[in-house]
């Protein structure tokens, strides 16, 4: 009988102070999510719950580095982050840990805190050779101070980003809103453990107001981009709504595919693919757009550079994207060899771009010392559309007397200028198809 009555003790002494709907799994009501609940951390610590609640770590709302931390390395299956009505305000990066789904609840904001971040290289979320992770956030948003970091105190840098996966294998984010940065609203890159991500998908994401990219890939395998919005993007260059840019020859572009995505008055391009640092020795490059929007972006709509002699193989091609109102050209290839790595435009239309400099269309070849021979591009069933008598398409080695080689496809004109391309001084091996309605 004594023994009854203590365990019942026990019992009772464990859930004092614990309301009654979180002795199952639901989190605790609204008014005591702002306390540390340390029964249920221990549950969560003794592997008694797959599910948990942030706030049971704790909420400062002047600095919640600590709890959040905490919560994340507790290394819970899934871990919900309330909306407490006030910022998850962060001091320093956010460790993110392998086998976790994260869901951040409508309405929830990361933020920054004001004054820190000082380091060149601080994102605000970081996962690095992790694995299995999900980031869901349909409603919330990631925040820096992008104004705050291009002044004293801080150093000049390009990489505090909103959220940066580094090294990874199966990642997911879904929803979020990455904006502020000081560098990228989302970055994908190496680390010496592994020099590639493999197996992401990022989902319905926004990046807006990001300091260098929406979106930067350095090195991916198996990747997906879809549904994302990518704006206002400016502060250093490229600028661009995603760009696709490895750092060293050993890293890879494979499998990669972006669709259903928008870039809009980025200051740089659209959808960018820069590709100097690879080499003959590098994998093949494998990165498809489709059904993209570009509008209004600063410098070109869709890019394409450094395709050395010694470059890689592959393909990089767009299908069924819309460029409209861009300042610069609508499609910019330059520096690329002919014999590599091969840029093909299936089903795509130029609407008025090139508004401020440029023609809709253009090919360059700016560093003879990268290749002597720039083209291998395919116009497969295009269309443009613009308001100026001016030449469609336009190639130009500047410096140099190299034409342009191997441009093959077919496109259709709405025009004043009807079929009028400059392809520059001895251009080999060009088969293009041209129609036109003249206004």
């Amino acid at each position: 009988m004594k023994v009854g009555v203590m365990l019942g003790i026990a019992v009772f002494a464990a859930l004092e102070g614990v309301p009654d709907r979180v002795r199952g799994d639901d989190p605790p009501p609204e008014a005591a999510m702002t306390k540390a609940n340390p029964v249920l951390v221990r549950q969560v610590d003794a592997g008694q719950r797959e599910v948990a609640n942030a706030a049971w770590w704790g909420f400062d709302a002047a600095d919640a580095t600590e709890c959040l931390q905490a919560a994340v390395r507790s290394g819970v299956k899934k871990l919900i982050v309330p909306n407490l009505g006030k910022p998850w305000i962060v001091a320093t990066t956010i460790h993110l840990v392998s086998d976790q789904e994260i869901h951040f609840e409508p309405g929830v904001e990361v933020v920054a805190s004001k004054g820190k971040f000082l380091g060149r290289g601080e994102p605000l979320l970081l996962a690095a050779d992790k694995q299995n992770i999900t980031l869901r956030g349909e409603g919330a948003t990631f925040r820096m101070h992008k104004e705050d970091y291009t002044k004293p105190p801080y150093a000049k840098g390009e990489w505090r980003h909103a959220l940066s996966l580094v090294g990874c294998t199966n990642v997911k984010v879904f929803g979020l809103m990455l904006r502020d940065s000081g560098g990228d609203g989302l970055y994908i890159g190496p680390t010496n453990n592994q020099n590639y991500c493999r197996d992401i998908h990022i989902k319905g994401v926004a990046c807006e107001n990001n300091y260098r990219q929406g979106i930067s890939v350095i090195s991916a395998t198996d990747l997906v981009i879809e549904d994302c919005r990518l704006v206002n993007t400016g502060g250093t260059p490229p600028g661009a709504g995603i760009d696709l840019e490895p750092d060293a020859p050993e890293e890879r572009l494979v499998n990669c595919v972006i669709r259903n995505c928008v870039a809009e008055n980025n200051a740089g391009g659209g959808f960018f693919v820069y590709l100097k640092p690879l080499s003959s020795q590098s994998l093949d490059v494998s990165v498809r757009f489709e059904n993209c929007v570009v509008r209004g972006s600063g410098a070109f709509g869709l890019g394409v550079g450094a395709v050395k002699t010694d470059g890689p193989g592959g393909t990089v091609e767009f299908a069924n994207t819309t460029v409209e109102g861009t300042d610069g050209p609508g499609a910019y290839v330059y520096d690329k060899s002919a014999e590599r790595m091969r840029v093909r435009f299936v089903r795509c239309t130029w609407k008025n771009v090139a508004r401020k400099e440029g023609h809709p269309l253009e090919l360059a070849l700016r560093r003879p010392q990268l290749t002597t021979t720039y083209g291998g591009i395919d116009l497969d069933d295009c269309t443009i559309v613009d308001d100026r008598d001016r030449p469609l398409l336009v190639a130009e080695a500047k410096g140099s007397s190299f034409g342009v080689s191997d441009i093959q496809g077919a496109i259709h004109v709405d025009s004043p200028a009807g079929s009028r391309v400059d392809l520059g001084p001895e251009p080999t091996d060009v088969e293009l198809r041209i129609t036109y309605t003249k206004p």
